[in-house]
């Protein structure tokens, strides 16, 4: 199981994916693409290898 250390942030996730923040936000909201929660604080989080699917299959 990943510790939540291993999982990027909103902020580190959209820089990877090239996309502004709220648009993953409106990804999680719309079930696009998938995030965990904090159970502290309640922020997302989003696993690297997910975001390098994600851009695998975006760049074909």
């Amino acid at each position: 199981m990943k510790t939540f250390e291993q999982y990027l942030t909103v902020k580190e996730a959209a820089k990877v994916l090239g996309v502004a923040p709220i648009t993953l936000r409106r990804w999680d909201r719309t079930h696009r693409l998938e995030s965990r929660r904090h159970p502290i604080n309640g922020y997302r989080l989003y696993d690297p290898k997910m975001l390098t699917k994600l851009l695998e299959k975006i760049n074909g």
